[in-house]
């Protein structure tokens, strides 16, 4: 069992940067892969980035170039380093867990464990 907490959420300026941790509780935070997914209101929930077990990442191309992700398996975390943000990016953000998973998961589907989410909006 694997519980995650988010934070690092809430209202910026577009332009301006946010930087999500998610923490994880519990041992081999290493063989999970992890997900970073938001939700805007009305909408469908979608992935944002993944990082593998190795280090491997996938961006979804909206936010290329603007995002980043990294883990710290020392510290059980993954963080999401978000820059010129965009109103678009308005959403909740929610990290999520798969275990040992073959690639870099990137369905909703395919993670195990999720964390609570938190807001993030970008004013105009």
């Amino acid at each position: 069992q694997v519980q995650l907490v988010e934070v690092g959420g809430g209202l910026v300026q577009a332009g301006g940067s946010l930087r999500l941790s998610c923490a994880a509780s519990g041992r081999s935070f290493s063989n999970y892969a992890m997900g970073w997914f938001r939700q805007a209101s009305g909408k469908e929930r979608e992935i944002v980035a993944a990082i593998g077990r190795s280090g491997t990442t996938y961006y979804t191309d909206s936010v290329k170039g603007r995002f980043t992700i990294s883990r710290d398996n020392a510290k059980n975390t993954v963080y999401l380093q978000m820059n010129s943000l965009k109103p678009e990016d308005t959403a909740v953000y929610s990290c999520a867990a798969d275990w040992r998973p073959a690639g870099i998961p990137r369905q909703p589907s395919d993670y195990d464990y999720w964390g609570q989410g938190t807001q993030v909006t970008v004013s105009s």
